[in-house]
């Protein structure tokens, strides 16, 4: 996959900076320099970003808007949208961290409150686990690697000097997504019968009680090379027995992120909402390129008129 998790992460970082402060931490430096030149070199900066963020946010609202939703029985292979509830695969549960709450998704960041009253980020941590969407008519395995994850469910508390904020994604919830779609057979599997043996036998030795009381026939405490034998005959019978049925498995659909770079979003809020999130920062985002150009234009007019 060419995203990687970390590549996601940085996107994700520029793209919080942009949409929620980047524009005014310059204004606040042009506060401070408070020059026609300053004011000139912050304008083109704000203008940059806002472009950027316009640019984003129209990719992301149009991707909303453009895709109809399908359902996972029927779904064509490639780019599609679903709508279904969320569900944790079958294992250990995935606990948030900071309260042990059951989620199919979580992140979350602890902050600790410096003798200046500012607060300072400590830790912070996304999952990764795979969890499944089901809508009626079939089952999705959504693999949340490279996936922008927006959760309207966010929690904030304070203890003492620190602050916890976490945001969840809970079982059972309806849950968007919207990314590359695939449908893998159980034919398609690439499955290695001498590896999974091997890795069944070391499986079997570290029960040492028990390969004794399946394979030691002659009771003196060991399992000789017959006895062995006997235990490898065992274990390709049964890896071969769950070859068999995986490949006799239903097949898996899956979603990921799409190899052509478009959006891969993850949400518990409605498309609709999402799309007017998007459409309304684009809109605030071309308000703000036009402005900053006005003061770019101002600026200029001033040192212009200020040169000998």
């Amino acid at each position: 996959m060419p995203f990687s998790f970390g590549q996601a992460r940085l996107a994700d970082g520029f793209g919080r900076f942009v949409v929620s402060g980047g524009q005014l931490v310059l204004v606040f430096v042009g506060f401070k320099i408070d020059s026609p030149h300053g004011w000139l070199g912050v304008g083109a900066a704000i203008a940059l970003l806002s472009i950027f963020g316009w640019l984003g946010a129209l990719k992301r609202w149009r991707s909303i808007s453009d895709t109809p939703t399908s359902q996972v029985a029927t779904a064509a292979q490639g780019y599609v949208e679903l709508v279904g509830r969320g569900r944790q695969l079958q294992g250990l549960p995935l606990l948030s961290p900071l309260n042990g709450l059951p989620c199919l998704w979580y992140r979350y960041t602890i902050e600790h409150r410096d003798n200046d009253g500012k607060w300072e980020e400590q830790r912070s941590e996304t999952s990764d686990a795979s969890f499944i969407i089901h809508d009626g008519s079939g089952e999705c395995l959504l693999d949340p690697e490279g996936a922008e994850v927006l959760s309207a469910r966010k929690e904030v508390w304070t203890e003492g000097d620190t602050r916890y904020t976490q945001w969840l994604l809970l079982q059972e919830e309806t849950i968007y997504a919207l990314g590359q779609f695939v449908t893998r057979s159980g034919l398609d599997l690439q499955l290695n019968r001498d590896e999974d043996i091997k890795a069944l036998l070391t499986e079997w030795k570290q029960d040492h009680p028990q390969l004794l009381k399946r394979f030691d026939l002659d009771g003196d405490g060991q399992v000789g090379l017959r006895e062995w034998e006997l235990a490898r005959s065992a274990a390709r019978r049964e890896i071969e027995a769950r070859h068999r049925e995986a490949r006799n498995s239903a097949d898996l659909h899956l979603m990921h992120y799409p190899p052509d770079g478009r959006l891969y979003l993850i949400s518990n809020m409605p498309p609709a909402r999402l799309a007017r999130r998007y459409q309304w920062w684009a809109w605030a985002h071309l308000i703000v390129f036009f402005t900053s150009l006005a003061g770019v234009a101002y600026s200029y007019a001033l040192i212009f008129q200020s040169a000998p």
